[in-house]
């Protein structure tokens, strides 16, 4: 069987690496996605977007919070910087944004400057291993039956073999659309992560590699650490909303 166009990746022992490092990590941190063992760390903020006829322009949470009079830092949270809850996934603000991040996926033209980048960092860029979470609906019979690499907090994920420059593609039928929520190349150099939850990848590797990133045109990243809290309602700076 393939996901995306890539075969089946069934012996999931391969990633029982991550599953033992994030094990005891506590919930909603960095360190429960990305395995606490690299030199580094980076967050990788997904954009939201402003429609342009047929064109969707890609907005950095630095413009949202300066259109708010919200503070842009490492660990903001979309909640807080927009000043609401209903920007989640309903209303918008335009004409600055249309469209909020997305949640639980990497954004296309996103992976391929993150994989541009990672590639540079790794001994093995042909040989990766992509994981998808296996709870998603639209097709659901499809992978019951695979095998699935066990995560905390029900996270488990179907693995694919691929290249870098695979993390690109969509790893759902046509016409959903959805990212790796996990990779790592076989020489274990880096990890990236897309929690289900969350409009932010979280990436581990070397330090170079995390300078690198923080450099490459059209991405917005920020350093981050294993202990930092990664929900919605741990901004440190700006006010958090109340729920309506």
């Amino acid at each position: 069987m393939q996901l995306g166009g890539l075969p089946v990746e069934t012996d999931v022992s391969r990633g029982s690496w991550v599953a033992r490092a994030v094990a005891d990590e506590p919930a909603g941190t960095v360190g429960s996605l990305v395995p606490p063992v690299f030199a580094a760390y980076a967050r990788v903020l997904h954009p939201a977007y402003r429609y342009d006829g047929d064109d969707d322009v890609e907005i950095p949470w630095s413009a949202v919070a300066a259109l708010n009079g919200t503070v842009a830092h490492p660990l903001m949270q979309w909640p807080a910087v927009t000043g609401g809850w209903e920007y989640l996934n309903e209303d918008s603000q335009p004409p600055t944004w249309d469209g909020a991040p997305a949640e639980g996926h990497l954004p296309t033209t996103v992976a391929e400057r993150l994989a541009g980048a990672l590639a540079r960092h790794t001994t093995a860029p042909g040989g990766c291993l992509f994981g998808r979470w296996s709870g998603f609906g639209f097709d659901a019979d499809g992978v019951r039956d695979l095998p699935a690499l066990a995560l905390p907090g029900g996270r488990d994920v179907v693995l694919v073999r691929g290249r870098v420059a695979d993390a690109a593609r969509n790893l759902a039928p046509e016409p959903s659309e959805q990212s790796a929520n996990l990779w790592w190349p076989a020489d274990r150099s880096w990890l990236v992560a897309t929690d289900i939850d969350l409009m932010s990848t979280y990436v581990g590797g070397s330090a170079a590699c995390v300078a690198e990133l923080l450099a490459v045109p059209g991405l917005e990243v920020v350093r981050s650490r294993p202990a930092d809290r990664v929900g919605w309602a741990d901004d440190p700076v700006n006010p958090v909303p109340a729920r309506g």
